[in-house]
């Protein structure tokens, strides 16, 4: 909001695009400089003057209501006059538009996340691929985009042939269907499979002979198959439930079975499929490129194949102007090679696909490994997290009401905003004592502080004189129940506060100020976070917001003063409130009333 304004306010006066003034615009060192600044660098060559000058000749034009400018040498700073921007600040939090900048004007963008291999366990590096692309499909719908989100199964491939042979030279039919978690009885059988492998190779050629039954439709091959995805999707569907995501579309790499031969045929029709060594590529020389394999020389098909069809297919029937690829980083190659044969199909697509790509999720240093059966398991995590938070609570609020949702929700918080804080590129380090750590930058510290808001609004709406200011009771509990008062609402904030006009004193409070800085911050923060695909921007700015919020709390009395001071903080409250609980939901955080 406050760039915005600025923007506004230059636009008419420089030789510059909003956008362009927008990223020159910048926040000092420190705020005895101003609160924002302009560079005038980049003005001197266009307008034939010192930058100096230029700044100086600015600070002379600029007459604002909501800030002030000044000169000092090139740069122009601005100080915003705190009590008008923080009236209207509040004001415009009341309207949906400010929490949902639209920057997407409804156009499609289908995101392909998760997409886990059947009849393999949910590994914790599985979090990334699943937590990463569910906050990048919230975020995006909040922003104005038509989401669509895919779990694209992996449930094709020579790694079938593979399960079968080890399923029925050392598999237990009863065993695996009566066990509480099938998929790690199925990652057994293929750690196996590559142990024996070592010592038979010819395990893997009847591994191959399965998997060409398996495509020819053999029987028993279907038979097993499918049971593997029935099993593996029930375990799944337990996992997804407890994080909070939900799919658009559910479809694995089979359901492209029958829609690669047109693919092939269009390229070899293009004059772009060529024959090496028995197989099907197509070269790629051009992009210094190894070929694109298609078909193996053996005729069987490969990602790549499939994933030609399934972006046509998005594109064709799904109706998407953009397709958004959440998987890891070192499959990045294997993206460029697919999008660049799409691009020699049809030169529409070079701005149509993006790999979102992400760092590894290391244990101990290590990648995980599902062939050396070197795994952590995801559902494993999170029920260590949830009996830790479990334990915390009884230690510390015992008569916390609903302690197995609230131990839920925080161990599940804390192990997916243990990831999504961190920058997506970059490799992770997966520490369990880390991740479950409850104080510092962490998904509890945020949950405790949106509780912490909520016991202000009911202690607010109940009515109390005066807040003590005391954060020992109301980690303790003793703030009111959550069910015994109505909700606060700017409607119920007392009359003649900056809700309704007043530009109150209180903003130029050293802790105010912070706190309504950081809330105006929300719109673009959440926008930059959208479309960078990135949400750590959006959860390094909620510990921001947090870290300004706790200030206030300490240093602040909310319920004390006059009815204009009292709505004012409340009004401060509310909306800071509004901004830390919708961002967790948008990285699948779930909020808690008490704590």
């Amino acid at each position: 909001m406050i760039k915005e304004r600025l923007v506004d306010a230059l636009a008419p006066l420089l030789p510059l695009a909003k956008e362009e003034i927008n990223s020159l615009l910048e926040f000092p060192p420190n705020d005895e400089l101003g609160d924002l600044a302009l560079p005038c660098f980049v003005l001197a060559k266009k307008l034939k003057q010192s930058p100096g000058q230029i700044a100086a000749a600015l600070a002379d034009t600029i007459v604002h209501p909501l800030f002030r400018a000044e000169a000092a040498g090139p740069y122009l700073n601005f100080k915003l006059n705190r009590s008008a921007f923080g009236a209207e600040l509040l004001e415009r939090t009341q309207s949906a538009t400010f929490w949902r900048p639209n920057i997407g004007e409804g156009k499609r963008v289908v995101i392909d996340m998760s997409s886990p291999n059947i009849a393999k366990p949910f590994g914790i590096g599985h979090l990334r691929s699943t937590m990463i692309g569910n906050a990048i499909y919230r975020m995006l719908s909040e922003v104005g985009y038509d989401t669509v989100n895919v779990n694209h199964l992996g449930d094709w491939g020579t790694q079938f042939g593979k399960m079968i042979v080890a399923y029925l030279k050392w598999g237990d039919a009863s065993a695996i269907r009566a066990s509480d978690n099938p998929t790690k009885d199925y990652l057994a059988l293929y750690v196996k499979f590559h142990e024996e492998a070592k010592r038979h190779p010819e395990l893997e050629d009847e591994a191959r002979e399965w998997f060409r039954k398996l495509e020819t439709g053999d029987s028993l091959a279907t038979e097993l198959w499918r049971d593997m995805i029935g099993e593996s999707l029930n375990q799944f569907n337990k996992l997804y439930e407890r994080l909070g995501v939900t799919f658009d579309h559910v479809l694995g790499e089979s359901f492209y079975n029958d829609k690669m031969e047109p693919v092939i045929q269009k390229l070899r029709s293009q004059g772009l499929l060529e024959e090496s060594d028995g197989a099907l590529v197509v070269r790629l020389d051009e992009f210094g490129m190894p070929p694109c394999l298609l078909v193996k020389s053996n005729g069987t098909s490969i990602y790549a194949t499939r994933d030609l069809a399934t972006a046509i297919y998005r594109r064709d029937v799904m109706g998407a102007s953009q397709l958004l690829y959440v998987v890891g980083g070192e499959q990045s190659l294997h993206f460029e090679q697919v999008f660049r044969v799409l691009g020699k199909m049809d030169d529409t697509w070079e701005e149509r696909c993006k790999h979102v790509p992400f760092g590894l999720m290391r244990m101990e240093g290590q990648k995980m490994s599902t062939r050396k059966g070197k795994v952590l398991f995801l559902e494993d995590v999170l029920n260590e997290a949830v009996a830790q938070a479990r334990r915390i609570i009884e230690e510390k609020n015992p008569a916390l009401r609903d302690k197995e949702a609230a131990a839920e929700a925080i161990g599940i918080g804390a192990v997916v905003f243990g990831d999504l804080k961190n920058t997506r590129t970059l490799d992770v380090d997966f520490s369990l004592a880390d991740v479950l750590n409850f104080e510092g930058e962490t998904g509890p510290y945020l949950q405790y502080t949106y509780a912490r808001m909520a016991s202000i609004q009911r202690k607010a709406a109940a009515g109390m004189a005066e807040l003590q200011n005391d954060g020992d009771e109301t980690e303790s509990g003793g703030d009111q129940p959550a069910a015994s008062t109505t909700p606060l609402s700017p409607d119920s904030l007392p009359a003649n506060g900056p809700l309704t006009g007043s530009r109150s004193h209180l903003a130029e409070h050293d802790h105010v100020w912070p706190l309504l800085k950081q809330i105006s911050f929300y719109p673009a923060r959440l926008a930059l976070a959208a479309e960078r695909h990135e949400p750590s921007v959006l959860a390094r700015y909620l510990l921001e917001l947090a870290q300004s919020f706790n200030r206030f709390y300490h240093h602040v009395k909310v319920l004390d003063g006059s009815d204009s001071e009292q709505s004012f903080k409340l009004g401060l409250v509310l909306a800071a409130s509004k901004a830390l609980g919708q961002g967790l939901a948008l990285l699948g955080v779930r909020t808690l009333e008490e704590l």
